[in-house]
């Protein structure tokens, strides 16, 4: 493409699609939204109203959307996860650029199948491994690859969901059903196989995974619990999984963003209390009907005999990622929200790399931001995309041959086998 603005339509209009959005508009001289698609028509309203999307170019679903001819440059596709696929393979035919959101597809052969036809069409596929994007992680893989600690025998790395995040998003929320969306290691931790991957440079070669749902489940719900939180259960005031922690408290402080927003998409504190009376997010979260885990733990075997353990826990009080590299000349801690990078070189004093290079406006990090000055750069043609949906398709299948170890009762599963089992 030329140094022409790049134009958007933007599919899905949840948090994410926002977010991403929320960049564009910092970036409005190089990159602009002229169309939108939603389900809801309040959100479709806000999004167009926001962004200057004219009336003529605001769609009920991305589906009609998709009837038109070619409205932009790139799609950024923000829908359900289950949806990724339908949704991007008639894009990719009609000519658009993606952005895709992940997991690209819950089916790795869907993955593949996206790739096929982005090659067949010309076209870009970049997909939203923003980790990759974040000054934290690209200053870990410098000094990974600076060789300072030799050459890497083991990581230990922890996906910190936290008790509210996994009550929100995974028992209450959106992504509670891996029937409905997918399994929480493909939605939540997809992220995190690909930034082993490419932290490493190393390809999968095993991987076993055991993880249950073991708390958020009927019977540990109180006694008198009803299905609904509030007040009249007798364990409202001491529950950190009740309204009143997750939502109710940050609204009384003042702290009306992500989650609240998701709640209700114009949160103050009376509109918050009548939404959480009929919404899902009001529930109790021992009487939902989530069924994907809270804990899990993957081993994995890449090349050269690099072995990584992964744990998800739902149960931690803070989130982030924090990960532990073991060399044979030193070692490193670093935990991606402080964004220090501990260097210990065997028998000298330890160093810290400070990995605060920019400013984080929008989530994960910098990265969500620095994804869409990243996607400008590939669609003018200055350089090829780091997400691209070819690097992308390894962490999926990662995930997905872990679950059906998960499911296996822990057994070992060898990826090439399994990529094989998917032809």
């Amino acid at each position: 493409m030329s140094d022409k603005k790049i134009t958007v339509a933007v599919a899905g209009l949840g948090s994410r699609g926002n977010s991403y959005a929320s960049c564009c508009k910092l970036m409005s001289d190089k990159i602009e939204i002229v169309a939108c698609a939603d389900i809801l028509p309040d959100k479709l309203k806000r999004f167009g109203d926001e962004y200057g999307v004219p009336e003529e170019r605001r769609y009920a679903s991305a589906e009609e959307m998709l009837k038109e001819e070619k409205l932009a440059d790139v799609m950024f596709i923000c829908t359900l996860d289950r949806q990724h696929y339908g949704h991007a393979i008639p894009a990719l035919k009609k000519g658009y650029h993606l952005l895709l959101e992940k997991p690209a597809s819950t089916d790795p052969r869907e993955c593949r199948e996206i790739a096929k036809v982005a090659k067949e069409n010309g076209r870009e596929v970049v997909v939203c491994h923003v980790l990759r994007y974040t000054p934290f992680y690209r200053k870990l893989k410098e000094v990974l690859e600076s060789g300072v600690i030799g050459r890497v025998m083991m990581i230990q790395a922890n996906e910190q969901a936290t008790y509210w995040h996994q009550a929100h998003s995974f028992v209450r929320g959106n992504w509670r059903r891996s029937d409905e969306t997918c399994p929480m290691l493909m939605q939540k931790c997809c992220h995190d196989m690909d930034i082993l991957l490419w932290l490493t440079g190393k390809h999968a070669v095993s991987v076993s995974s055991f993880g249950e749902l073991s708390h958020f489940k009927s019977e540990y719900a109180p006694e008198g619990a009803p299905d609904r939180c509030g007040e009249d259960c007798p364990a409202y005031g001491e529950c950190p999984y009740s309204i009143k922690t997750c939502y109710l408290d940050r609204a009384d402080r003042g702290e009306f963003g992500w989650p609240l927003d998701v709640v209700e998409p114009e949160p103050d504190a009376a509109k918050l209390r009548e939404t959480l009376k009929t919404s899902p997010y009001g529930r109790c979260v021992y009487r939902c009907d989530n069924n994907v885990v809270d804990h899990q733990a993957v081993n994995l075997r890449l090349d050269d005999d690099l072995l990584i353990s992964f744990n998800m826990s739902a149960f931690t009080s803070e989130g982030g990622r924090r990960m532990h590299v073991m060399g044979t000349k030193g070692d490193i801690t670093a935990y991606m929200e402080d964004g220090e990078i501990h260097v210990n070189v065997f028998g000298k004093e330890p160093e810290i790399v400070d990995s605060h290079a920019e400013t984080d406006q929008f989530g994960h990090g910098g990265g969500d931001y620095n994804l869409i000055v990243d996607l400008i750069d590939v669609l003018s043609g200055k350089k090829g995309a780091l997400t691209s949906i070819d690097a992308s398709v390894e962490s999926h299948v990662v995930c997905a041959a872990a679950e059906e170890s998960r499911l296996g009762g822990g057994k070992l599963v060898n990826i090439e086998e399994y990529v094989k089992s998917l032809n």
